[in-house]
């Protein structure tokens, strides 16, 4: 095992050092002095959703702290085995939505592609934690039949990448899947959606900013942070070439109980957002996927935060509280999802 150290985090590639990410959740407790803490119900969970944990990002948590609000992002826990009315494998009927190779339709005029299904870690909370990837995603086998379908489709204007982690892809490979979803004349805008640069900001090299910033199409680069202990220097940093190569940095974060439901974290969360350069976008209640029921937070709660929040914030730091809802036309902001 090569030891977590300030120097090993700066030099080693990005690659490298998804290779060498935390796949035991013993490790990773070792690692944080926490090694009193492993239970026999989180190896079982780890078991049943597989474990990963990038080192950069255990190097946010504070260890000793078993509560640290970016472990109980990822640490497994006995609950998840817990079988939750409401809570299904397939709760945003994905797979009702694909439409081949790697393809969801849902929403007029957008697209989204299941471009992998790795991940640079494993969020508990993660809503496609039962997802059939092997099945459902377009592998480069399946990139013409794609293209082919979305030169059909010209009612499609804009393309979102997703996964798994659409930048777990290397540059060569997520560049020539670009270049030619760029080539589509009715496509007007391309989405990126990735969790990546959080917990290992040295994917966002070079290579990559020029990816991003030559393309033709408005490129936008939605970001997923949920607490501001994620916000690092390195990320602020890394995130600096994009900015000037004119990609729109948004975020998106999920409510979590014990992790960001409090007023004081949320307003933190988009001012220091703000102050990366990012924007706050969305503000998503929990996907009742099975294994997360114990992150849930309810209705009223949670628009009783948001409105907290909107006293708070000016009219541009505050994300949008929303459910996605299985066969609704887009995403319900939470007042007209309460009583789904």
């Amino acid at each position: 095992m090569i030891p977590l150290s300030a120097a090993t985090l700066k030099t080693e590639s990005w690659q490298r050092q998804l290779a060498n990410a935390f796949n035991r959740v013993e490790d990773l407790l070792s690692y944080l002095e926490l090694g009193d803490q492993l239970e026999p119900s989180m190896k079982a969970a780890s078991r049943a959703f597989g474990f990963r944990v990038t080192r950069f990002f255990a190097s946010l948590m504070e260890k000793g702290n078993v509560d640290d609000p970016l472990l109980r992002q990822v640490l497994p826990l006995g609950a998840e085995l817990e079988d939750t009315p409401g809570f299904s494998t397939d709760p945003l009927a994905d797979q009702a939505s694909h439409q081949g190779n790697g393809l969801l339709h849902k929403y007029h005029g957008r697209a989204l592609l299941i471009t992998t299904g790795a991940c640079a870690i494993n969020c508990r909370y993660c809503f496609r934690r039962h997802f059939p990837y092997a099945d459902h995603q377009a592998t480069p086998s399946h990139w013409q039949p794609l293209l082919q379908q979305l030169q059909q489709h010209t009612d499609i204007s804009e393309v979102i990448l997703s996964g798994g982690d659409p930048l777990s892809l290397g540059n060569t490979r997520l560049g020539a899947l670009i270049e030619q979803l760029q080539q589509i004349p009715h496509l007007k805008r391309l989405r990126i959606h990735s969790r990546l640069p959080v917990v290992l900001p040295q994917r966002l090299d070079q290579g990559l900013a020029r990816i991003l910033g030559h393309c033709r199409l408005p490129m936008s680069l939605v970001l997923h942070i949920n607490h501001p202990g994620e916000i690092s220097t390195e990320l602020i940093r890394a995130l600096g070439p994009l900015r000037r190569q004119g990609v729109i940095l948004l975020n998106q974060a999920v409510l979590l109980h014990s992790v960001n439901d409090s007023v004081g974290i949320q307003v933190r969360l988009a001012e220091e957002l703000f102050q990366a350069g990012v924007l706050p976008y969305y503000l998503h209640q929990l996907d009742r996927v099975r294994g997360a029921a114990h992150f849930a937070v309810e209705d009223e709660q949670a628009a009783a935060l948001h409105q907290a929040m909107q006293a708070r914030l000016p009219g541009y730091l505050l994300p949008r509280l929303v459910r996605e809802v299985p066969g609704a036309h887009s995403k319900l902001a939470l007042s007209m999802s309460q009583n789904e």
